[in-house]
């Protein structure tokens, strides 16, 4: 791993001064969160996390900080019943899973760094953001195109996007703070080697794969507990853009990838995605040089298959595009009754920060919108707020005098549970602790030895296009990252440089 340098910087006074709070207490560990164990769960009165992830969520008034630019549309989930060749029943009891079901969805297709009208043909991940409204109320699956990502830790997401927005002093983005970020995070190798390849331009929504990315379990009937992860695979196969290609694009459209979905839509090509699951073994896999809770991992498929579980289609565009797609809000924590949170440190932090977003965002009653609230009856004691326009389940019968619970007056009462939940046991010291297993540029290797001759030399092109206005410190440091990953890949790499840097010279 590079090593990082700490430097003081004195203030007007002459006093020394490093990274603290806005209290004033000084950070010395910004790299971690605080959780049981090295591997989770997080633990809530990390202060420091909740400051910064706080202060991220509000950043911006009113555009998303993050997935700004997006497209979306309504459709439906039918599940097969079956994961693979085995029953679902026999990994989850969620009933979006049983055969003979057909769920109402919306999916939300999005640019992940770029501005609210930023052109569609950017190097950027793409989101992948699905709402079920399922008959056991919302399931919101949020995720992204490459099935990684560049953090393992939520404590780094203020820092990751501060870097790959544009400077705060000219406001423009500046490939030098983009990878003086990611070689000092090593573990981004992964996601920059996909990035930078022709994966990183998804040519439509159509076309574009979905995943999770993070770890979740699924219970089943007697509260057993597997690990899963999630994916979306476009029946019409995946297709990317070079650079080349996207530069011809956004010469004459910017929009191609709205335009592509609504248009599609429109004239009946409805898409479609078949949906699939990876399953593990609910324990710490030691037999794996790699945690599978880490984000910034994939599962083997030829160890850990794909089992196809169902289609989602899309056959309705929106009717607006701010009421549907722009007030849309979806949050890593809204799991239905047979899907669970794992220990994934990523995911927590996801779910504490996304639900806090939205309701900085788009309001404290955002759940009350059309998009957003459950087709099932959802009846609450939550009152008041921001935009409040009618008592959670009034119209159902609730008594709308009692807003508390317990009461014997009518109020509200707790439901039965449809099973067991899993009680995992966890023990551990509780502190700021680097997982034991980050293999951060072994997977960044063998995505770089799977791509086709065609793929690699996009993407050392991209990178050397990219990294030659960078500081040499910087291409230094991420030209050893990928050396870590294959000798060959970092070799390819220098050399484009120092071709890249003669040619400059002449």
């Amino acid at each position: 791993m590079a090593e990082k340098t700490n430097k003081s910087k004195k203030t007007t006074t002459g006093k020394e001064i490093g990274l603290t709070t806005r209290q004033g207490h000084p950070v010395f560990d910004n790299q971690n969160t605080r959780s049981v164990g090295e591997r989770g769960p997080l633990v809530l009165e990390d202060y420091q996390f909740l400051e910064k992830i706080t202060h991220f969520d509000r950043e911006r008034i009113p555009e998303r900080v993050v997935h700004a630019r997006g497209a979306g549309a309504h459709g439906y989930f039918e599940p097969t019943g079956m994961a693979g060749d085995h029953p679902i029943a026999d990994f989850t009891r969620a009933k979006v899973f049983r055969k003979g079901t057909r769920t109402p969805v919306f999916i939300r297709f999005s640019t992940v760094v770029h501005g609210g009208h930023s052109p569609e043909t950017l190097r950027d991940p793409r989101g992948f953001a699905i709402k079920f409204y399922t008959e056991d109320g919302n399931w919101d699956l949020v995720g992204n195109n490459l099935k990684v990502f560049f953090i393992r830790d939520p404590i780094k997401f203020p820092d990751m996007v501060h870097a790959f927005k544009p400077d705060p002093v000219h406001n423009r983005q500046d490939m030098n703070r983009f990878f003086d970020f990611c070689s000092l995070t090593p573990e981004s190798t992964h996601m920059v080697t996909w990035l930078f390849s022709p994966w990183g331009i998804p040519a439509n929504y159509r076309q574009m794969q979905g995943s999770g990315v993070n770890t979740y379990k699924l219970v089943d009937e007697a509260g057993k507990s597997v690990l899963v992860k999630f994916h979306f695979q476009p029946k019409l196969g995946v297709r990317n853009l070079t650079q080349a290609e996207a530069d011809a694009i956004q010469a004459k459209d910017f929009n191609r990838a709205t335009g592509d979905l609504y248009d599609a839509i429109a004239r009946g090509d409805f898409p479609e995605w078949e949906m699939a699951i990876q399953v593990m073994d609910d324990h710490e896999h030691p037999e794996l040089d790699w945690d599978p809770l880490d984000a910034t991992k994939l599962w083997p498929e030829d160890r850990f298959p794909l089992l196809p579980v169902g289609r989602v289609v899309l056959d309705r565009n929106p009717t607006d595009y701010f009421n549907e797609v722009e007030q849309a809000a979806f949050g890593t924590g809204v799991l239905v009754d047979g899907i669970d949170f794992s220990d994934d440190k990523l995911l927590q932090g996801r779910t504490f920060a996304y639900s806090d977003t939205q309701r900085y965002r788009v309001g404290p009653n955002y759940l009350q919108l059309p998009i957003n609230a459950p087709r099932c009856p959802f009846a609450t004691n939550q009152r008041g707020g921001q935009m409040s326009y009618h008592v959670d389940g009034a119209d159902q019968g609730a008594n709308p005098h009692v807003n508390y619970e317990p009461s014997s007056l009518d109020g509200l009462s707790e439901q039965r549970r449809a099973g067991p939940p899993p009680r995992p046991h966890v023990a551990g010291e509780v502190g700021r602790q680097r997982i034991s297993r980050p293999c951060d540029f072994e997977q960044a290797g063998e995505r770089w030895r799977a791509f086709s001759d065609a793929e690699r030399e996009e993407l050392v092109a991209n990178l050397v296009g990219a990294l030659a206005t960078c500081d040499a410190q910087v291409r230094d440091r991420m030209v050893e990252n990928f050396t870590k990953a294959d000798p060959r890949y970092g070799a390819r790499v220098r050399e484009g440089l120092a071709e890249a840097t003669r040619q400059a010279a002449q």
